[in-house]
């Protein structure tokens, strides 16, 4: 049987190097490749701010006028958007057989099957965000989850927090995880003057505070370089922080890093410190156990899902337990890990069966 059509929604595509944005911009080469050997055909629908990272002249680009955010906005104009496009299609051949998505909320009245790819819960579990919209998030989760034709999870630990708080039966959900092969590999070689590496947008719920204070608790550790976006006030409340526990000096703000230099910072660290308080996947520690980096991070089943024993752990938001594991012996030996190819392996084969 030919592979499915499948328009992807990527309106949310333009706004920045992150998680989602990474796991699209590896994948659907990948997916359209595959699709198009045995007939079937991916295109993506653009939002009104376009594409800010290049694809193959393979994926059709359909445009649209909705805009990235804010999300209800966004929701509020997504599905007929994605609906004319289909009606569009239509017309002119084919047409699509389903959308899927990365993003909520999900879109609604299509005329066919959508999947869905979730990458955390962080809108419905997440301490930071306020109870209000804690609560609006998960009624908005349980919708898209349980009218999606199949849900993906990019771990194990999302999909066993997804089946808990939606309610729906673990055959609906697929473990797809995130690859990590994306970066170049470069030699390990630790810089003369070592340094503390943390990867990652700069939020709450990365909880770079505790590692801040744990700099201020042991003068003794290297510097620290922070290689990641700031997300609205935060950076700046980490710099007041930073003064405040007297330990600026030691910090390198250094912003959203290009994959030849992360790969670099990952091949001279000293140590790879990740404490986050809550995540879907972690996309970070994957990168840096393909190289081979020593890692610390929060212990959070996530953490222990991809990284077994090759990392060191310490309670989340306590630098008193950070400062004992950055003082540990390295860690045991890394987990297999998956590629961008299986990953987009499990896509396929999950819209064939829907197809079949």
């Amino acid at each position: 049987m030919s592979a499915p059509r499948v328009l992807v929604c990527g309106t949310v595509l333009a706004q920045g190097l992150g998680g989602v944005q990474r796991h699209n911009r590896e994948l659907m080469p990948r997916l359209a490749q595959r699709l198009a050997a045995d007939g079937g055909r991916l295109a993506v629908m653009l939002g009104r701010d376009g594409l800010d990272f290049e694809l193959p002249a393979s994926i059709e680009r359909i445009s649209s006028d909705v805009p990235a955010s804010p999300a209800l906005w966004r929701a509020w104009q997504e599905s007929g958007a994605l609906r004319d496009a289909l009606r569009r299609a239509r017309a002119t051949g084919p047409g699509f057989d389903l959308v899927h998505t990365a993003h909520l909320p999900a879109p609604r009245s299509l005329g066919v099957p959508f999947t869905l790819t979730l990458h955390d819960l962080k809108s419905v579990a997440s301490p930071f965000v306020a109870t209000s919209r804690r609560l609006v998030a998960r009624s908005v989760l349980r919708s898209a989850v349980r009218r999606a034709a199949r849900v993906f999870c990019v771990s194990r630990t999302l999909a066993r927090e997804t089946a808990s708080v939606t309610g729906v039966r673990s055959e609906h959900l697929v473990f797809a995880p995130n690859g990590c092969d994306h970066l170049p590999l470069v030699e390990r070689a630790p810089a003369r003057d070592p340094f503390l590496l943390f990867v990652g947008r700069l939020e709450p719920r990365k909880d770079v505070e505790t590692l801040l204070r744990a700099l201020a608790l042991d003068r003794a550790l290297p510097r620290l370089v922070l290689a990641g976006a700031e997300q609205g006030r935060h950076g700046e409340e980490l710099r007041t922080l930073a003064r405040e526990l007297d330990v600026l000096p030691r910090v390198d703000f250094a912003g959203p890093q290009a994959d030849a230099a992360l790969a670099r910072l990952y091949a001279s660290c000293a140590s790879v410190v990740l404490p986050s308080v809550r995540e879907g996947f972690d996309l970070p520690l994957v990168e840096a156990l393909r190289a081979g980096a020593p890692i610390v991070a929060s212990d959070l089943p996530v953490h222990r899902e991809l990284a077994g024993d090759a990392a060191r752990y310490f309670t989340s938001g306590n630098p008193t337990r950070l400062v004992d594991a950055l003082r540990e012996r390295p860690a045991g030996t890394p987990l297999p890990l998956a590629t961008w190819d299986d990953c987009a392996t499990v896509l396929v084969d999950a819209w064939r069966a829907m197809a079949s």
